[in-house]
């Protein structure tokens, strides 16, 4: 996240036709999303537990023999990688990309690969987080069942959430991505004047329980 916070927000690689893709209408970010989901579903990475596909429909036999993986969850059909991705658009990287004040120009075309390449590793990197989430739901309902079954009864979701996460582990966390943001986001060179080409607050933010979904 922090290398493709550094690039302003370029909509054009967001949008259907804004680059020309032979054969395809997708948008240039949506092209590249799908067509790894397409090779990296031939080495079996969607057979993973905790890699959720934007793309399902692209998958492939995997050419690997399969693994057997251990069922840990209870059957779900819990996805979010279509809010997600929504929300990464529309809200995520306008709050915290650079922002120069002014049009793209036209040396912004230099950057559509590196950035939508950028967006592809992210977002996948968060789905692959908040989906992990419900592993560490299922371990703290299967160590606390008693407690769970009451709050879920009463439909206390924020009960379930506090039950759910740790806030000193949170904390620290947040802490470090708050640390690792700034430094990156700084040019060492400039570092007592360049106020960072991140939007630190907006980052650390993200990664909020909660805040994913601005």
């Amino acid at each position: 996240m922090i290398e493709r916070v550094q690039f302003s927000l370029n909509k054009t690689i967001y949008t259907p036709g804004g680059i020309k893709i032979p054969g395809s209408s997708l948008s240039l970010f949506d092209w590249m999303l799908r067509e790894q989901e397409h090779l990296h579903s031939l080495v079996r990475r969607y057979q993973a537990p905790d890699e959720y596909p934007f793309f399902p429909d692209i998958l492939q036999k995997p050419m690997l023999r399969p693994l057997n993986y251990p069922k840990i969850l209870h059957e779900n059909d819990v996805n979010v990688n279509k809010q997600l991705k929504e929300s990464y658009i529309n809200h995520i990287l306008p709050a915290a990309c650079a922002k120069f004040g002014r049009e793209e120009r036209a040396d912004a075309q230099e950057n559509y690969g590196s950035a939508a390449v950028c967006d592809v590793n992210c977002l996948q990197a968060l789905s692959r987080r908040i989906h992990f989430g419900k592993f560490v739901a299922e371990a703290k309902f299967r160590k606390e069942t008693d407690r769970f079954v009451a709050l879920i009864k009463a439909e206390d979701r924020n009960g379930i959430n506090e039950a759910i996460t740790n806030a000193k582990v949170e904390k620290k966390v947040l802490e470090r991505l708050r640390l690792k943001a700034k430094t990156y986001g700084t040019d060492p060179d400039t570092a007592s004047q360049d106020p960072g080409k991140i939007n630190v607050d907006a980052v650390v933010a993200m990664y909020k329980v909660g805040s994913i979904f601005l």
